[in-house]
């Protein structure tokens, strides 16, 4: 069954506009290290520092440990899978669903700025599936911890094993954000090329394992695998590398078994 937590902005799903997802942000401010606004101090005389966003980032962080410690009382292992759009993401979904059948009992929060699409094409898989649009909310490019607070809200957590969050599509903003999730999981296809791990560092510095996706596709392009390993390990030397394809299967049986030990783990913790 699908559900769309799809409230207006005056109130969230929760009847909270605190929890609404939607936290206040100055315009232009897009990286956790902003320092905030400022402001003339009395008299006009010098600027004031207003530590807006450090105000705001702790806000979200407080609900993100409000959704670790919920989903780690019932050993749910949660992944927070980012990319940029098209990279493969609810595909790779798809594939992983149709593979692992009832060995793993999985839920997914779909993150986008508008439509249902994702979770239409996940709903016949019979699992819970929750879609978060954030256009209510001014149309934010990523899901802050407040609003996927909200769709846990709605899911059956004493039915699952793991929980996926699709994150919307954007290859920056989605890692500045802690939603509560055990591991961060980046998406890098193929066609996007070899350096974009060097031009947008902070999601594969961040992320714990890196799937390069669509590769089904590289007899079509001039593609250096190689390289896309070594600049991803530049960034995060620690980053696990994982090759794909959802299209033919190849290399899933490697993510699937990356998801079934974060299982593993979780229970036995």
């Amino acid at each position: 069954m699908a559900w769309t937590d799809d409230p207006t902005p005056r109130e969230s799903a929760a009847g909270s506009p605190h929890r609404s997802g939607r936290l206040p942000r100055p315009a232009g401010m897009h990286s956790r290290h902003h320092r905030g606004g400022h402001a003339h101090g009395p008299g006009g005389r010098g600027p004031t520092e207003i530590p807006l966003h450090h105000d705001l980032m702790a806000a979200n962080d407080q609900h993100a440990e409000a959704i670790r410690s919920l989903l780690g009382g019932h050993r749910i292992f949660a992944v927070n899978l980012m990319s940029s759009p098209g990279s493969g993401k609810t595909a790779l979904l798809e594939a992983t669903l149709a593979a692992v059948g009832s060995r793993l009992r999985v839920a997914v929060i779909e993150g986008d700025i508008e439509t249902c699409a994702d979770a239409d094409r996940l709903a016949p898989f019979g699992i819970q599936v929750v879609q978060v649009n954030t256009a209510p909310f001014g149309g934010d490019c990523h899901l802050a911890a407040p609003l996927v607070e909200s769709a846990v809200d709605k899911l059956d957590l004493r039915a699952l094993d793991v929980l996926i969050v699709e994150n919307v599509g954007n290859l920056v903003c989605p890692a500045e954000f802690d939603i509560g999730e055990d591991a961060k999981v980046v998406l890098l296809s193929v066609t996007e090329g070899e350096d974009k791990p060097l031009k947008y560092p902070l999601m594969f510095h961040e992320a714990a394992l890196a799937l390069v996706t669509k590769t089904d596709l590289l007899p079509h392009l001039d593609v250096d695998t190689d390289l896309i390993r070594a600049n991803m390990r530049r960034v995060n030397p620690a980053l696990q590398v994982m090759f794909l394809s959802s299209r033919t299967g190849e290399g899933l049986d490697a993510w699937l078994s990356w998801l079934a030990d974060g299982v593993a783990r979780k229970k036995a913790h």
